[in-house]
């Protein structure tokens, strides 16, 4: 199994991302603190196979933003991102 078998599109954390955002998430523009791109968090990759949700860079794969259920919180992390752009 290779990376393209385990990753989605930036879509499919979409429900995650409007429990933690109270606004639609996946057309904000993200730009990433590692390589500089910038992209829709709906273009990014998404690995929701571990106990948590994980954003990667679709241009350099690094750890955009990672977000882990426990109990009744949600933990986010979203120290590979260097902004967020939200359209208001």
């Amino acid at each position: 199994m290779n990376d393209d078998d385990l990753h989605l599109d930036g879509n499919a954390a979409a429900g995650v991302l409007a429990e933690v955002f109270a606004v639609e998430m996946t057309t904000a523009v993200g730009t990433c603190a590692h390589c500089g791109t910038t992209n829709a968090l709906g273009a990014v990759r998404v690995y929701a196979q571990a106990p948590g949700t994980v954003l990667r860079c679709p241009a350099c794969t690094n750890v955009l933003m990672t977000i882990v259920r426990s109990h009744e919180r949600l933990h986010v992390d979203l120290g590979g991102v260097r902004r967020v752009e939200i359209a208001g």
